[in-house]
C-alpha cells in the first residue's frame, strides 16, 4: 500500500498539464469587449458649414457709441480723455462743481444727440482718489445728462 501511494505522489507531481489556452482567450475577449464598449463613446466631430461675414454694407446705419474716459487721479486731478481739466488748485464752491468738464460733458451729449449717437462714459477712479472727487464728477455727468455710465478701478490700460 505504501508502494501505490508513493507512485501516485510522483504521479501526480510528473503530471504536466500543458498550456492552458482557455483563461489566456478569456482575457483576451474581455479586453476586445473592453475597448469596443469605449469606441462607442468616441464623438466623431463632422464638419459645420458656417458662413463668414463678407463685405456687405448694411441697409441701416449703424450707431457706434461715443465712449469717453474719465479719470481720477489720486490728487483729485480729473482726466477727461487724457484731457486735464479742472485743476485741483481751484477747489472752491465752483470749481468743485468742475465747470470744465460739464461744460465739456455736455458739448459731447449735444453732438452726440444731433448724429444719434449714445455717450458711454467709464469712469477710472484710482485707489486712493477721493470719493468726493468721485462724486463731483458723477454730478458733472448728472448736469450734463449723461447716464450710461461705468466704473473700472484703476488707469484704462
Amino acid at each position: 500500500m505504501s508502494r501505490n501511494r508513493r507512485h501516485r505522489r510522483k504521479a501526480n507531481a510528473e503530471v504536466n498539464l500543458g498550456f492552458q489556452i482557455a483563461p489566456m482567450i478569456d482575457v483576451v475577449f474581455v479586453i476586445l469587449l473592453f475597448f469596443i464598449v469605449q469606441a462607442s463613446d468616441i464623438q466623431v466631430e463632422n464638419a459645420h458649414v458656417t458662413k463668414l461675414p463678407g463685405t456687405v454694407e448694411p441697409k441701416d446705419g449703424v450707431v457706434t457709441p461715443d465712449e469717453i474716459a474719465v479719470r481720477i487721479e489720486d490728487d483729485g486731478q480729473v482726466y477727461l480723455n487724457d484731457d486735464p481739466l479742472d485743476t485741483t488748485d481751484s477747489i472752491t464752491p465752483q470749481g468743485k462743481l468742475l465747470p470744465e468738464l460739464a461744460s465739456n460733458l455736455n458739448q459731447l451729449r449735444e453732438s452726440s444727440d444731433a448724429s444719434k449717437s449714445e455717450v458711454l462714459v467709464t469712469i477710472y477712479a484710482n485707489e486712493l482718489a477721493q470719493y468726493a472727487r468721485v462724486v463731483d464728477v458723477l454730478d458733472a455727468l448728472s448736469r450734463a445728462k449723461i447716464s450710461n455710465v461705468s466704473f473700472q478701478a484703476g488707469s484704462p490700460d
